[in-house]
């Protein structure tokens, strides 16, 4: 039987992208103002139609420079985070969404445009609810990041060249929310083979009347083993 495409009924394919930063000791999220309907004046993800020359990935590329102004930026690393596919996720027509999600160390300002009214960083704990089924994305892109901080080195790229111990257990305190046990997470650091590397004879005064803490720099590891695993896994802090 030959197969007739005119047979099936049409679909779209967009990407979406929650792109995340550290700003303020608090985890941003990248936000676009929809200048169209639906949902025009609400926020949401940067995103946008695969064009029919093109891939996912070289889309999402483009929508995040189209919607946001940013481009060609220093660290920024998307990974697919998964498909959303229900069918009234798209009031227009049947939308299939391939989302992407990025932790970005360094964060420029951005600037709306194409059909985004306007664009910025927002506190994920602040964001209103957003367009669509961004809500369900960008918590599920938390989850992956948080899980990513367990198995990589990614949190040192949040990190100045030089940092303390403290500041790096900052980076995950605020990335899962929730504080850690600062023996035991200093303990779990130094005992993971290519973390962290010490910078001979630097400190840094970190606020108190206590000793300058010791400076370390990014090691040569890629990926953490053992894992350093959330406290709500380990049933314990970190």
């Amino acid at each position: 039987m030959e197969y007739d495409k005119y047979a099936y009924e049409p679909f779209a394919v967009t990407v979406d992208l929650a792109v995340l930063t550290i700003r303020d000791g608090a985890l941003h999220v990248l936000l676009v103002e929809r200048g169209q309907d639906p949902f025009a004046g609400h926020w949401a993800l940067p995103g946008g139609f695969v064009e029919p020359d093109e891939s996912a990935e070289t889309a999402a590329g483009r929508e995040l420079a189209e919607e946001t102004g940013l481009q060609d930026v220093t660290g920024l690393h998307l990974e697919q985070l998964r498909t959303y596919s229900e069918p009234d996720r798209d009031p227009r027509m049947r939308v299939v969404s391939v989302a992407f999600t990025a932790l970005l160390p360094n964060a420029p300002e951005p600037h709306g445009g194409s059909d985004a009214a306007d664009a910025r960083w927002v506190e994920c704990d602040m964001a209103l609810p957003l367009a669509f089924d961004h809500d369900r994305i960008l918590a599920d892109a938390r989850d992956r990041v948080g899980a990513k901080l367990e198995y990589t080195c990614l949190a040192t790229a949040f990190c100045p060249p030089e940092f303390t111990l403290g500041e790096l257990r900052q980076v995950y305190e605020t990335v899962w929310g929730t504080e850690l046990d600062r023996a035991n997470f200093r303990r779990k650091v130094l005992a993971t083979p290519g973390f962290v590397e010490p910078v001979p004879g630097a400190a840094r005064l970190t606020g108190g009347r206590g000793k300058p803490a010791a400076l370390y720099r990014a090691g040569p590891a890629t990926s953490l083993s053992p894992p350093l695993l959330r406290p709500s896994r380990e049933g314990r802090p970190a």
